[in-house]
This record gives structure tokens, sequence and C-alpha cells, in this order.
């Protein structure tokens, strides 16, 4: 069935979300959505219809979110359901596919990045790491991608953009929030160079549950990760493990295998390296983005009668 995926559409699936009929999660919604190729369709099954209004679109909860739709078209920033051809296509790759991401920026069809994360209390030598690795990254015209937190996010991001690159950040919190407070200004120079993703409602302030969720995201984003630095609890373990189960490469620096416990769990997993340096990272990366192209040539060739 293709439906015209219009505000209306949008609205639909906003209020479904938002009210869960039904006591449905959101993977649950975005998977029926997709099967049936309509947020209204699904709505109206989902629903009772009022006698007087029998079509249901006179809801308080779907005016609402028609309202809200309505107010995010004069806003900053993008809604993009992933029903729209602008929604991030490596988003869909994944189980954890959020229904609809925000984005201040510039989005591109195709966007090949790298995720490189690491702890917010990093050292001075990986926050050293952290730009070497991202200014190779932009000399093979790769997007680096990154969570906006303190330490070597922050690092890689402003790497990225000195050298002048492009640099995507996923965050964990609404697209209206400035968080850590103190990189307001670094968030606003990517919206204007880059590009800044959140998979929240717009206002909506961080938690405990956030950022794990960004991290899910923004592996799904990247064509691989570096974790730089990491300690027991830091987001980049989850970035690390998620990475995994999603299929992307991951690059761990030697010191995280050293320092932590979940990351030689890790070592020897389809994908997984160590290395020492910068350069050891960008030729693990290289090596990764060549054997996918080496695949995608197979599969293309494949595809060509003899």
């Amino acid at each position: 069935m293709h439906v015209a995926w219009d505000d209306e559409e949008r609205a639909a699936l906003v209020a479904l979300l938002q009210s869960r009929p039904d006591g449905l999660s959101w993977e649950q919604i975005t998977d029926r959505v997709a099967e049936l190729g309509s947020a209204r369709e699904l709505w109206s099954h989902l629903v009772p219809a009022d006698l007087l209004d029998q079509t249901g679109d006179g809801d308080p909860r779907l005016i609402e979110a028609r309202a809200q739709v309505r107010s995010w078209q004069d806003a900053p920033f993008a809604f993009l359901t992933f029903m729209n051809d602008f929604y991030p296509a490596q988003l869909r790759d994944v189980q954890q596919m959020p229904p609809f991401v925000f984005a201040a920026g510039r989005v591109l069809e195709d966007d090949r990045g790298v995720c490189v994360v690491g702890s917010r209390r990093a050292t001075d030598h990986g926050l050293n790491m952290a730009a070497e690795v991202s200014q190779g990254l932009v000399e093979r015209s790769l997007t680096v991608v990154s969570g906006l937190a303190r330490g070597i996010d922050g690092a890689a991001h402003r790497a990225a953009l000195d050298a002048h690159g492009r640099t995507v950040a996923v965050i964990g919190t609404g697209i209206e929030r400035n968080y850590p407070p103190e990189h307001a200004e670094l968030q606003a120079r990517i919206t204007s160079e880059g590009l800044v993703l959140s998979q929240f409602w717009p206002s909506s302030p961080p938690g405990k549950q956030t950022f794990p969720l960004r991290n899910a995201v923004m592996s799904a984003y990247g064509l691989a990760s570096v974790v730089i630095e990491a300690g027991e609890t830091s987001g980049a373990r989850i970035q690390a493990r998620v990475a995994v189960e999603h299929g992307r490469p991951v690059v761990l620096f030697k010191s995280v295998v050293e320092s932590t416990s979940w990351a030689p769990s890790l070592v020897g997993a389809p994908g997984v390296c160590v290395v020492r340096s910068a350069d050891e990272a960008l030729t693990a990366i290289d090596k990764f983005l060549e054997a996918d192209a080496e695949i995608d040539r197979w599969l293309s060739s494949a595809g060509e009668p003899w």
C-alpha cells in the first residue's frame, strides 16, 4: 500500500507515539506503521471511533499532534519520520531505528561517517588522539560522527570543523536543548556547518535512558566506531557493544582494552580490532571501508548477466 506521507500522516504518527494505544511500544508502533504504510490507518484501527466522529479526526490527541507538526514547520529544524525520503537511510538498517529524528543543519542523502567516541573525563593524550583520528577522517572525505558530550566527543567535533570537514552530532536531548551548556556555541557551529540529530521530542531534557538510546542511533548512523578512551560505565561501552550487534566495525584503542573489564570481551568478535595510535586506527578504517567496497563491487557484478 502506497500512501503519500503528508502532514496528516506525520501527525497521526506523533499521536500514536505520544498516546501509545493498547500499550504498544514505540518499536511496535513503528513496525505496524511500516507494515500498513500509513499511520492514519493504524490510528483508525487502534482508536475507537466516536459516534459523532466516525473518522476519529476530531480526537484531541490527533488535534494536538497536528498543531505540533505545524509548529515544527516554522522551526529551525526539520521533523523527519522513518517514512520520509530525507530520513537517514542508514538508520533503517538496525532494529533500534527511531520512528523519527529532528535534524538541525544539512542532511545528506549518502552521508559516509565514522563515529569517534570516548570518555567525558578524557586525558590530554586521549583528546589528542581524538583530534588526530578526526582530522584523518576529514582527509578521507568522511564525516566525523560523535555525541557532543564533554571530553572526547567535543574534541572530535572541533577537530573536524577546524579541518574544514563535516561533523554530525547525535545528541541525547531534544533538538532545542543545549547539553552540556558549555557546548552551546559548538552545537550552533555544528548546526551551521554540519548536522545535529535528535531522536527525542524537541524540548526533552537529558535523562538516564536518553544517552544509551542516543548511542544506538549514533552507531547506526556511522559506518564504524572508534573508541578512544572509556571507563567501566562510559557511554562508549554501550556504543561499542551496540555497534557489534549492528555488524558495524569497532576500533578499540589498546588503553581501553587494558583499563576496562568489558572491552576484552569484545576482542575477537567480527569487525573488532585493537590499535595503539591514530595512524593504526585510520589504517583499520581504511581496511574496513575497502572490504565494504569490495563486497559492493562483488554484489554489483553478481547481479549483471554474463
